[in-house]
């Protein structure tokens, strides 16, 4: 599947702008009200911990493969 990557980095950009703070400054991870939400959506294992990773649980991944292609997939 090839991935239209103007609309990655658009919304890549969206997502870094929900930690915006000090005029324009943002933060490098995901908004952590985000992983919460996954994990207690059970996409992800407990996002807490030092781990700068997370792990996608069975179904996470099989929803973040589906999202991509419907969202991203170029046509």
């Amino acid at each position: 599947m090839e991935l239209d990557n103007d609309k990655l980095d658009a919304v890549a950009l969206a997502i870094l702008s929900l930690t915006l703070h000090d005029g324009r400054r943002v933060w490098k991870g995901i908004d952590w009200a985000i992983t919460d939400r996954l994990y207690e959506k059970g996409l992800i294992e407990n996002p807490a911990g030092r781990a700068k990773s997370l792990v996608l649980t069975d179904e996470g991944l099989a929803e973040a493969e589906a999202v991509l292609a419907g969202m991203f997939g170029k046509t």
